[in-house]
């Protein structure tokens, strides 16, 4: 979920991650955690209460002003380092390419399957 400030609506939460805010507090199917202070009284949705009680990811990237909250870790589906481990793959012209020329730059590294 991308979001510009560190507030966002129930109805766009529940959107972007499946979670809703109930008042037993946040709830996906038959799972509901406690999160206190998670819903404010103007209604809105505090992203890093959100993000501290369901183990999700919280970025900010100054250069675009944007915060980016990543998927819930709560079924023990953490990572253990943001590391990449030694890769390479064939270019288009048959050399290799080592992702580790890539050592220190931000990475969207995307899949695709026909299956």
């Amino acid at each position: 979920m991308l979001l510009t400030s560190l507030t966002t609506t129930t109805d766009e939460l529940h959107r972007a991650t499946g979670w809703e805010a109930k008042p037993e507090g946040l709830c996906q199917g038959e799972i509901c955690v406690p999160a206190p202070g998670g819903k404010r009284n103007d209604g809105s949705i505090d992203v890093a209460v959100v993000a501290e009680r369901l183990a999700m990811p919280l970025v900010h990237d100054k250069a675009s002003a944007t915060w980016s909250l990543g998927p819930s870790t709560l079924g023990g589906r953490a990572l253990d380092t943001a590391v990449l481990p030694p890769l390479s793959l064939t270019s288009f012209d048959g050399a290799p390419f080592h992702f580790s020329s890539l050592l220190g730059r931000k990475v969207i590294l995307a899949a695709w399957a026909s299956w």
